[in-house]
């Protein structure tokens, strides 16, 4: 099916699911390797953040991760700046629960979401932004077909050191 493969499916998040992605927003270690800057968030700002950007965006599609057999959400995928001229988007995912950190739910989401943008949307191009130090992320995102297209140089600054962030690629055809 479309939107499900053997471990996980996806759905479209609600307001409900609010208190979720509010605890993951606020785990350091979740967001360590997300946000360009950690910081803690109010209840408020993360409604503010889900019914503005998650749910609100006219250019973006979010789907909530939920491994299969209990339906627990795992993570969040998104598809952002979804440019239908030219047929681009910018993909992002967060596994939240890091019990299902290391057992292969990203990579099984991230190609349920390629299978999406190149099979249904008849997107050209997805691109992402990993931070060099992100070696798992780059690594997945590797073997996932996904090309180096360059570099910010020492564009963040994390746990006192600089650091790059990369910015890296894939096309339907080489899907």
């Amino acid at each position: 099916m479309l939107f499900e493969s053997a471990r996980i499916s996806f759905r479209k998040m609600t307001l409900e699911d609010i208190p979720i992605y509010h605890s993951w927003r606020n785990d350091l270690e979740v967001m360590r390797t997300t946000l360009p800057m950690l910081d803690l968030h109010t209840f408020e700002s993360t409604t503010d953040f889900v019914t503005q950007v998650i749910l609100g965006s006219p250019t973006s599609k979010s789907y909530l991760i939920l491994e299969k057999e209990t339906q627990k959400p795992i993570g969040i995928t998104s598809l952002v700046h979804i440019d239908p001229k030219n047929r681009n988007a910018e993909c992002i995912i967060d596994i939240g629960e890091k019990a299902y950190w290391g057992k292969g739910f990203g990579k099984e989401a991230l190609k349920l979401l390629l299978d999406y943008a190149f099979l249904e949307m008849n997107l050209h191009r997805v691109s992402l932004r990993v931070f060099s130090f992100n070696e798992n992320a780059t690594s997945l995102y590797e073997k996932l077909g996904f090309k180096h297209e360059g570099r910010s140089r020492q564009a963040i600054f994390r746990e006192g050191k600089w650091h790059d962030i990369l910015h890296m690629g894939i096309l339907q055809e080489e899907w």
